[in-house]
């Protein structure tokens, strides 16, 4: 009788701790994929930010852009850590005519557009 009530106890042990490590591994990849997802927000955040300032302080200025504005855009686009958009715009600010800089900006603005949708 006590090796069954044991052998009874033993197979609901073990059926709880299946069940619980299912429960962890699932609860363990929806936090990666939660983690990726607020990962990704903060990316398009930081690119919606920059793209924002871009617009007001470059694209509608009425005067030339200041130095602080440049080096504040500069330092925007670093921390964006993507080398695809740092590269885009070294080619804009790197423009030589008013017309190149202006197809560089058009170059720039869909990168970051695409940016935001894709990811």
């Amino acid at each position: 009788m006590k090796k069954r009530l044991f052998n009874i106890i033993f197979m609901i042990l073990i059926i709880g701790n299946l069940f619980f490590s299912i429960k962890y591994f699932s609860a363990k990849v929806d936090l990666t994929e939660a983690q990726a997802l607020v990962s990704q927000s903060v990316v398009n955040v930081k690119i919606l930010d920059f793209t924002s300032v871009f617009i007001k302080d470059v694209l509608r200025a009425n005067e030339e852009v200041s130095f602080e504005t440049r080096l504040k855009l500069e330092n925007m686009v670093r921390s964006l850590g993507d080398k695809e958009i740092l590269a885009q715009w070294s080619k804009f600010t790197e423009s030589k005519t008013e017309s190149s800089a202006q197809e560089e900006v058009k170059n720039l603005l869909e990168i970051l557009v695409e940016k935001v949708k894709v990811q």
